[in-house]
């Protein structure tokens, strides 16, 4: 039986890297998150109101965020999972910018955006188990 393809000769080329693809993706989440966080301090010591969004940072969230959506067309379940997954990174990471504009306006130092920080520990963590699972596959199957 032939597997469907969405998108063709592209399912072909990236349907069995996708996992080692969104791994390096969220590895380099965690890196632009912690170089955001500093551009946020140096920001906040200049200028309160000149606090921006690190471009890089947030392009690094586009790509994850459209990479779970790809790899929710190939693999449905574990798919939906890293999209939730991510999306409440996401979320958590509007949020925590938010509140790091509000610490620098009130004069405070800036706390680290730790939801955010915990959040893609969690996306980290899923993303490992999904393209890793190949280490724990004989024994996960031999007691499932």
């Amino acid at each position: 039986m032939v597997e469907p393809a969405l998108f063709g000769p592209l399912d072909g080329l990236l349907a069995p890297v996708i996992e080692y693809v969104l791994l390096v993706i969220v590895l380099g989440n965690l890196v632009t998150r912690f170089v955001a966080h500093q551009s946020h301090v140096r920001q906040a010591e200049s200028d309160a109101d000149a606090i921006a969004r690190h471009s890089l940072h947030e392009l690094s969230n586009v790509l994850l965020v459209l990479g779970s959506f790809y790899y929710m067309t190939l693999h449905h379940h574990s798919g939906m999972v890293l999209s939730v997954l991510v999306l409440g990174m996401v979320i958590a990471d509007f949020f925590e910018f938010e509140a790091r504009k509000v610490e620098a306006r009130e004069g405070e130092g800036l706390d680290q955006p730790k939801g955010a920080i915990f959040a893609s520990m969690i996306v980290a963590a899923y993303a490992l188990y999904l393209s890793l699972f190949f280490v724990i596959a004989p024994v996960w199957n031999a007691i499932i």
